[in-house]
């Protein structure tokens, strides 16, 4: 049994398109074949910046009903936004359930290991897989941190000098574009899947906030998922329509992805 959590939020970003992700995760809720869909009842205004993290106040409320959300919830559950704080509840559930044998496969054209002293924006949402390793602001952060062999970034090709001197520190593994299937090799145990969309090549998906360029195909990244054992859980985030219509084409890769996550 698997289980569509939708999480409309938008205000971890930084982006004068990020409204566009209530829509966006709506879309794409609706694309991954599930037995259910359960949508969070978010806060949709903006909020105050605190401690350096734009909307904090926000954001630590639509974390906390987040959590009241999965409680209810026994299936394995693909969460989708929204931008990719939205993960964090789902990933911190994950942990707890599976343990230190789970690794986060993190999908994405940027690292999201700014601090809110290196982020002059605030936007929470490139801090994430900082705040998961323990080293983010409260309230934003789980009680039980991952540690970092138990992450792995993917598709990483924007992260600048402060994240990759972290990376470097902390002795995350990371993998760009060229070597992408290389994760394969280096994934072990219970696997929670992580997929911002701006990884894609924009000329082939575009409805992104953050579009980088040189990107992976949508092919390619779908037979990589189709690649990963035991996937116990997984996120689709950061699609941000332009329009009132969708785009058929981009509408066919939310869905093969989200096809390929639910196996």
């Amino acid at each position: 049994m698997t289980t569509v959590l939708c999480v409309p939020q938008w205000q971890g970003s930084a982006s004068g398109s990020a409204p566009r992700l209530m829509a966006g995760a709506r879309r794409a809720a609706a694309l991954v074949p599930a037995d259910a869909v359960v949508t969070v009842p978010v806060v949709e205004t903006g909020g105050d910046k605190v401690a350096g993290v734009r909307a904090y106040d926000v954001l630590v409320e639509n974390q906390r009903r987040a959590r009241e959300a999965l409680a209810g919830i026994d299936d394995r559950v693909i969460t989708v936004g929204g931008d990719c704080a939205v993960d964090i509840a789902p990933i911190d559930a994950a942990h707890a359930r599976h343990g230190d044998a789970l690794t986060v496969l993190w999908i994405d054209a940027h690292p999201d290991v700014y601090s809110p002293p290196t982020l002059p924006s605030g936007a929470f949402h490139g801090m994430v897989v900082r705040a998961l390793l323990g080293d983010g602001p409260a309230g934003l952060t789980p009680e039980r941190p991952l540690r970092p062999e138990q992450v792995i970034i993917a598709g990483e090709r924007a992260g600048d000098a402060s994240e990759h001197e972290y990376l470097a520190r902390t002795g995350l593994r990371r993998y760009g574009v060229d070597d992408l299937e290389r994760v394969l090799d280096d994934l072990r145990g219970p696997v929670y899947v992580h997929v911002d969309l701006d990884v894609l090549e924009p000329t082939a998906f575009g409805s992104t906030c953050y579009p980088e360029p040189d990107g992976v195909r949508p092919q390619r990244l779908t037979d990589l998922l189709a690649q990963v054992d035991d996937v116990v859980g997984a996120a689709i985030t950061e699609h941000a329509p332009s329009g009132d219509d969708a785009d058929p084409g981009e509408a066919e890769v939310i869905r093969r992805l989200g096809t390929v996550l639910a196996l």
